[in-house]
């Protein structure tokens, strides 16, 4: 994954500021602004590791719940066209709404990996 890392379930951006120069890069995926700084490539792994250890202490001490990132759930606004037709599908298939696009993505997911 370009310009992306993953530690501990978390994922953290990395982008070069040239005027500086300096790396940086936040926790992607939540909304607590989580932020880190380094001045190489090895030093961003280590601030990026660190931050989500330190946010996670911080919650731990606060007594607050983390936020984790891909929660499972995902609202999706489709337009009522586009709703109508998956509505129908999905009851032609004795399925929820839910469900049905549940299965339309995993066979997309599916037949990518064997592309």
């Amino acid at each position: 994954m370009k310009d992306m890392m993953k530690y501990r379930s978390y994922y953290g951006s990395v982008h070069y500021d040239s005027d500086e120069p300096i790396f940086y890069g936040r926790l992607e995926f939540i909304k607590a602004l989580v932020s880190y700084e380094a001045e190489d490539a090895v030093g961003i792994k280590v601030a990026f590791e660190e931050a989500v250890d330190d946010y996670l202490l911080m919650c731990e001490k606060e007594n607050i719940e983390p936020e984790i990132p891909f929660k499972g759930t995902l609202n999706v606004r489709l337009g009522h066209q586009l709703h109508e037709k998956i509505a129908i599908a999905a009851l032609r298939e004795n399925m929820s709404i839910n469900s049905y696009i549940c299965s339309v993505l995993t066979k997309i997911q599916t037949s990518e990996m064997h592309v």
